[in-house]
């Protein structure tokens, strides 16, 4: 990105060239919201219900929201980050965003109502930046925001936030969904990406880390996790991780405490007509694999990397390598197709078909995922 993006959780004043973690830090006051949810592997599902007005949005939701204070290993007594959070189920689950409640010492989650509880960590997830937290509360105190269907979205429709921007707790701001389907590359993890995310231009700000982002009928639809910007703070593109990917995670981090995602072990470009005509290719679209990790589901099934190198306007590419154009039937146009692909629809183990294009010929193989390694 050619701009700075946050993590919405960590500390004032933290700007970089790059994703990094921004939470709301200091000494406010908490106050917060619940959030309920059913036990493991059982989400709220969604029922069929008519649009709701924003102030009839924020009076059905604003129980589902939790504020989530952590005290840091390396932070002073006094100091704190803020984020937020939503009850997964009434047993006390809480999910909330990777960063969050990173490196923790101490988490405390306040409830709308005041009633405040210390929490730890269940399971963790760097790779999509989601984590479970867990509080032993009376389930009275629990209200559980039902999940809705990320795959419905579309571009244009209405969304709503409501978190703890700057500790502002029980804050709503509403907007639109901007975009679908992009790629987010958090610091932390490596050279890997978080894909599938939600682009919106709901005002969203440190501190609504963790929080929820609701449709028009009240459904969690993402969680907040990052913004764009220059200067810390909102600037009109934020990001969220898709409910649906929430769905496929968080029983795992509940019940193994962390998520096996599938791992092909490439890395490469996308092709587009510009790079295809400068680099003389035979086609204008697809994933071109410059580098495959050795050991490897790529590299046991046999894909080729590139093996020669081409200037185009100035620039040294790697080129030869097969060019992905298409996994179980699926077309492949850019990286973010494969990306999506393998987040939404495949596993640890699980057998996966490439089309590919080798040496201008159309050809299959097969390979079968692994885990993603904690670094590539």
């Amino acid at each position: 990105m050619d701009k700075t993006t946050v993590i919405l959780g960590g500390t004032y004043g933290i700007i970089v060239l790059i994703l990094v973690f921004a939470f709301a830090s200091g000494q406010q006051k908490t106050d917060l919201t619940h959030q309920t949810v059913t036990p493991l592997g059982s989400m709220v599902q969604s029922n069929p219900a008519s649009h709701l007005s924003l102030a009839d949005l924020f009076s059905k939701s604003q129980d589902g929201v939790v504020q989530i204070i952590v005290r840091k290993t390396s932070d002073n007594s006094s100091d704190r980050a803020i984020g937020s959070g939503i009850v997964y189920d009434l047993s006390g689950h809480i999910i909330t965003s990777n960063h969050v409640v990173a490196d923790y010492q101490k988490i405390r989650v306040v409830f709308h109502n005041g009633d405040s509880y210390t929490a730890q960590v269940t399971g963790t997830d760097p790779f999509a930046d989601l984590a479970v937290i867990k509080v032993n509360a009376d389930p009275q105190t629990l209200h559980t925001l039902p999940l809705g269907n990320s795959s419905k979205l579309r571009i244009g429709d209405e969304v709503i936030a409501i978190g703890s921007p700057f500790g502002l707790t029980g804050s709503m701001t509403s907007g639109i969904v901007s975009q679908l389907g992009r790629i987010l590359n958090p610091p932390d993890i490596g050279s890997f990406s978080i894909p599938n995310v939600i682009q919106t231009d709901t005002a969203i700000n440190p501190g609504n880390s963790g929080g929820p982002l609701l449709n028009d009928q009240g459904e969690v639809i993402g969680i907040n996790t990052a913004i764009q910007t220059q200067t810390g703070e909102f600037s009109g593109v934020g990001f969220a991780i898709p409910s649906n990917t929430m769905k496929r995670i968080v029983p795992y981090l509940i019940q193994d405490g962390h998520y096996k995602h599938p791992w092909l072990g490439v890395s490469g470009i996308t092709i587009d007509p510009d790079l295809s005509d400068s680099l003389g290719l035979s086609i204008q679209s697809g994933f071109l694999i410059e580098n495959i990790v050795p050991d490897s589901p790529a590299a046991n099934a046999g894909l080729h990397a590139s093996n020669q190198t081409k200037m185009a306007e100035g620039i040294k590419y790697k080129i030869g390598g097969d060019i992905i154009i298409g996994v179980d039937n699926t077309p492949v146009k850019k990286l973010e197709d494969l990306l999506n692909y393998l987040q939404d629809n495949k596993s640890a183990g699980d057998k996966m078909v490439l089309k590919i294009i080798r040496n201008d010929k159309t050809i299959e193989v097969t390979l079968t995922l692994q885990e993603r390694p904690s670094s590539p």
